[in-house]
């Protein structure tokens, strides 16, 4: 007898067996239970650590931390992440803006869009721009235009009034 039909013989084998409905729900039970568990777990964890409050950052051969409360901004350069301090200093950072959006306290920072994360109290003043977009002012400079899309620009405008 070949492969295939040997592999063939065993899959109906198995499949005319009677179903055992003991085994059946005691695989099922434990699928159900792990997401809810893992669920649980993480929203622990995070309540357990709370929100990070500094920044190991590595800049001229020298360690330093740099406090949330310094931070103007998070944004994407050179496909890094890279914060921008109320001195207008930059430093880079090991983590992707996703992970620091989760680590940081979203009633002190906001996600704008992709590449950009801004602290609410270094957020000087908003503007319409075209096709209902924002565009953010804060009062540390920065070269490049910090957008919010027409789709989070109401979300947005609703964070900064819930301060």
């Amino acid at each position: 007898m070949n492969y295939s039909a040997k592999t063939t013989d065993y899959c109906l084998e198995v499949a005319v067996q009677p179903a055992i409905p003991a085994r059946i729900v005691k695989g099922i039970i434990p699928i159900k239970r792990k997401p809810a568990k893992a669920r649980i777990k993480n929203e622990s964890e995070k309540v357990l650590r709370g929100v990070k409050k500094s920044f190991l950052v590595f800049k001229n051969n020298k360690y330093s931390t740099v406090s949330t409360d310094s931070i103007a901004f998070f944004y994407i350069k050179l496909e890094r992440s890279t914060i921008i301090t109320n001195d207008g200093i930059e430093y880079m950072v090991n983590h992707s803006l996703h992970q620091i959006q989760h680590l940081v306290s979203d009633q002190q920072f906001f996600r704008l869009n992709r590449q950009c994360l801004v602290n609410f109290q270094f957020v000087k003043e908003v503007e319409h721009y075209f096709g209902r977009k924002l565009i953010v002012k804060t009062s540390v400079p920065f070269a490049g235009r910090l957008l919010v899309s027409k789709e989070r620009s109401r979300i947005f405008l609703n964070w900064l009034d819930d301060r």
